[in-house]
């Protein structure tokens, strides 16, 4: 029952956050803020936690593979593709959904609490329009450029492994990340990444904007829109891959 109920209030929320900003001048005085908060912020961890991930990526699978019989261009190849496949969508985003979407649940969730939220609507201002919408299109927006940030440092990370140890070398490697380069994968990573960046922001200003009670209701809002939207991008990646890979 809690399901049906929290999904309709999901959507009727949605409902209210899409309609045509009162003043744009105060939505685009937001959207640059957002955008460096939820992006440029963003990209540490994402550069820190890709090129880390590349560079074990490219030794366990070139450990794990020793066998003659396999060409030079392997590992590159798995490598290249479990980075667009799978980590710079999927698994960033359940890792943005954690830092994030606990910012957003949390940021929004204080408002209410703290009767700003209420005093915004006193003032006839619609508080889901001008609160949550600057967040969700920023974070749509700058959500494939941190995608192909960590494609491009993945790769990185792989290839600095055949520069600074003897396990894989540089030209085997790049082979590998050249040999039949499939440019839809890049496309299909991509589209999902929208998918899960829409995901983790409204799910994230949907608990926050109904955490009512104390700073304890907080947190437990911060924690429900971060299980919650991880829960979403493992069912959505599984629906979006059957649908753009089958």
């Amino acid at each position: 029952m809690w399901l049906l109920r929290d999904t309709g209030k999901y959507f009727l929320l949605m409902r209210k956050v899409f309609v045509q900003p009162n003043r744009w001048k105060m939505f685009f005085r937001q959207l640059p803020l957002e955008l460096e908060k939820q992006g440029l912020q963003s990209l540490p961890i994402v550069i820190i936690i890709s090129v880390f991930i590349g560079a074990i990526m490219t030794i366990q699978t070139k450990l794990n593979t020793e066998n003659p019989m396999l060409p030079v261009y392997s590992t590159g190849l798995v490598t290249r593709d479990t980075l667009l496949l799978e980590f710079s969508s999927t698994i960033l985003c359940l890792i943005l959904a954690g830092k994030v979407g606990s910012s957003i649940a949390s940021e929004i969730g204080t408002m209410r609490i703290t009767e700003q939220i209420d005093a915004l609507e006193i003032m006839g201002i619609n508080s889901a329009n001008y609160l949550i919408l600057p967040k969700i299109s920023a974070f749509v927006a700058i959500m494939p450029f941190l995608v192909i940030i960590s494609m491009a440092v993945g790769l990185i990370g792989g290839y600095l492994v055949g520069v600074f140890s003897d396990i894989i070398t540089t030209a085997d490697y790049l082979v590998g990340i050249q040999y039949a380069f499939i440019p839809y994968y890049v496309f299909y990573s991509l589209t999902k990444s929208l998918v899960f960046a829409f995901i983790i922001s409204s799910v994230a200003a949907f608990y926050g904007y109904y955490a009512y009670g104390g700073a304890l209701d907080v947190g437990t809002a911060s924690t429900n829109a971060v299980v919650n939207s991880s829960v979403l991008i493992l069912f959505f990646n599984l629906l979006i891959t059957q649908l753009m890979l089958s």
